[in-house]
């Protein structure tokens, strides 16, 4: 495998992941009571604890993504 191969798998993988992180955002944000109501049936969670969560897992997906594919696709950049 080369590097040219690595790095452009890098960039797919941030731009997928990007674009995932952005669509659970919107559909956060304009489906909020929805999905509340939906996972309220399954959990007793307040909205307080529920935005929690999901703000959380939202900001350790970011800094996932960050770590695990822009950092070492800039790096093959600098590198190349």
């Amino acid at each position: 495998m080369t590097v040219e191969i690595v790095r452009d798998v890098l960039g797919w993988c941030s731009l997928i992941n990007l674009a995932l992180l952005l669509w659970w955002f919107l559909f956060f944000m304009l489906a909020h009571d929805w999905t509340y109501n939906l996972h309220g049936k399954w959990f007793k969670l307040s909205v307080e604890k529920f935005d929690a969560i999901h703000y959380t897992l939202m900001g350790f997906y970011k800094l996932s993504i960050l770590l695990f594919n822009i950092i070492p696709y800039l790096a093959l950049r600098i590198v190349e």
